[in-house]
């Protein structure tokens, strides 16, 4: 650190300033896990149970077999895959090759997919069967080589595993119109042709690019953030030291938050590996049985979003279970409710504690010390090796405590840049600060707080969501004339998004028909939940619309009606 910030005070004594980083590949730490505790329980899912010798050794066949398709070191391999076995192994089999991951949400469109394997031009993709029509959609026109199919039950216990295509049956359906050939791989069958031999093949882990995570923009299409084996290496050793009180001999961690979101990579599965951990794997968050789960398997760890922490304490049953094995909980992607955060902690004894960064940042850059101190609305402080503070346009350096202005980050987390858009990544750099888009503020003491977003940005339920993106969807339907699309409180997803339309002469479509026409074009995330019809949208001089504007007449609604109430 170049010199003495107000926020080092107020680390825990547990936790060092700087770190000695480990200067070697992700996937090397899986290697180490495997011999030194070849037995120990490396995920559970469903069920099923898998030791790290056993994850190693399905993600060396992988690896074999990648090479035998033709992947060589810099190709990039997409994975397309919901919380599974599968995701970990693929992710590390991949990376064991000395290709460049793409993580790709299987909630994608056609549309989102393609822009996405074109600009990252990717050679393999491994999808499940559920979403494989998708891919199919679109494989023409991408430079796809070999799409390698899994599905769910292939790594479920008996007698699940023959229970699963009966009680899937629709999904069971789609999986038998699959076309197996020469590039059209079953997942499971060249697995079991794998043999597990380890490549020989060298890094440099500070250059080399292990993932290509996409974020989009408020302008523009989606951009790949390149991220180092390094940067994730680093950020995986900072989330450690930030839970130093954490006992890595019996740690279970809750995978509940996506493998293909950077945040749920790092805090979840890269920090297991790390740790030699147990992950306990759901495809998907249900309240219920993610409290079984927690009882069950003594769950001590849990990353989430704000979204599943209100979804477990409101659920009508929690207190029949026993929750009191957590022990730490880092929430991200979304503002953490204080009542949120005090209500679960009185449930489980454990500590909930909120953290910031961004895809840019492998994600995580400031939190608040897990078993420190902490302060209502705030962010928290730097993590060892980054430097935090807030850009003045007027010195074009940092401004004093107290002044409002970009948040700019600094430290060995911080991507390389943006995959073939060299004036993108020039544009968020100010020499080596990294301009994050956020604006904020710090206190007297080095604590940050987020204030505004510089970026139109909504994030609902933990994703991040562009409004350009689906107001040009909106565009195509043949009754807009005018779209604007802004986010707008919500108690459950944090926020949600909510779609102005204005209609051309003599056209109209019900909020039903919009819905639907947007989920035939859009993620379902990404969806508006809320759509008013207007004359007119607020717009400057010359044209351009004011989401602004909008923004503040929502927020004077939302305090009318609330002053309603309380009469």
């Amino acid at each position: 650190m170049e010199e003495k910030h107000a926020w080092l005070s107020h680390y825990p004594k547990e936790i060092p300033v700087s770190i000695s980083y480990d200067e070697k590949t992700l996937h090397s730490y899986l290697e180490e896990t495997a011999v030194n505790q070849p037995h120990r329980e490396a995920l559970h899912f469903m069920g099923k149970d898998m030791t790290y010798r056993e994850v190693y050794h399905e993600a060396l066949k992988l690896s074999s077999q990648l090479k035998k398709l033709g992947v060589v070191k810099g190709d990039r391999v997409a994975i397309m895959l919901a919380n599974s076995p599968q995701a970990v192994i693929c992710y590390y089999g991949a990376l064991m090759t000395g290709a460049i991951v793409v993580q790709t949400n299987p909630l994608y469109v056609e549309r989102e997919l393609e822009h996405q394997m074109n600009d990252s031009q990717a050679k393999v993709m491994i999808c499940l069967d559920l979403v494989y029509p998708r891919v199919r959609a679109v494989r023409s026109r991408t430079s796809l080589e070999h799409v390698l199919v899994t599905s769910i039950k292939d790594y479920l216990p008996f007698p699940k595993k023959n229970l699963y295509p009966l009680v899937q049956r629709k999904n069971a359906a789609l999986a038998k119109q699959i076309e197996y050939d020469s590039t059209t791989h079953r997942l499971k069958k060249i697995m079991a042709e794998g043999k597990p031999e380890k490549p020989d093949i060298s890094f440099n882990p500070k250059e080399d690019i292990a993932l290509l995570q996409y974020t989009g923009g408020t302008t523009g299409p989606a951009k790949g953030v390149m991220l180092t084996h390094y940067n994730l290496v680093v950020n995986t050793m900072q989330s450690s030291a930030w839970m130093y009180n954490i006992d890595r001999k019996k740690e279970t961690i809750m995978a509940a938050l996506p493998f293909f979101h950077v945040y749920g990579m790092t805090t979840v599965m890269n920090i297991s590996i790390m740790h030699g951990a147990k992950m306990i794997i759901v495809p998907r968050f249900e309240p219920v049985p993610i409290l079984k789960a927690i009882q069950k398997h003594k769950v001590t760890v849990f990353p989430g979003a704000p979204t599943m922490y209100v979804g477990l304490i409101n659920e009508p049953t929690i207190n029949k279970y026993d929750l009191s094995s957590i022990e730490a909980c880092l929430s991200g992607s979304a503002p953490l409710p204080l009542e949120v955060q005090q209500t679960f902690e009185k449930l489980t004894g454990g500590k909930l504690v909120e953290g910031y960064g961004l895809t840019e940042t492998s994600p995580v850059a400031i939190s608040t010390p897990i078993w420190g101190k902490r302060k209502e609305g705030s962010i928290g402080i730097p993590w060892p090796d980054t430097e935090a503070a807030i850009y003045d346009p007027e010195t074009e350096g940092p401004a004093p405590a107290g002044k409002i202005g970009e948040i700019m980050l600094k430290g060995p987390q911080v991507m390389k840049g943006y995959w073939n858009r060299p004036e993108d990544t020039a544009a968020v750099f100010h020499g080596n600060w990294f301009l994050t888009g956020d604006m904020g503020y710090m206190d007297d003491e080095g604590y940050f707080y987020i204030v505004d977003r510089k970026k139109d940005m909504i994030i609902a339920g933990g994703f991040n969501i562009y409004p350009r993106e689906i107001e040009e969807v909106l565009y195509e339907h043949e009754a807009i004339k005018e779209a604007a699309v802004i986010g707008v409180p919500d108690p459950y997803r944090g926020e949600t998004v909510k779609a102005f339309l204005v209609f051309k002469d003599g056209k109209s479509a019900s909020d039903e028909e919009m819905e639907a026409f947007c989920r035939e074009h859009l993620a379902s995330f990404k969806v508006p939940r809320q759509f008013e019809r207007r004359e007119e949208l607020p717009k400057t001089i010359i044209g351009k619309v004011l989401r602004r504007v909008l923004v503040e007449e929502e927020e004077k609604n939302t305090k009318a009606k609330e002053m309603q109430k309380g009469s």
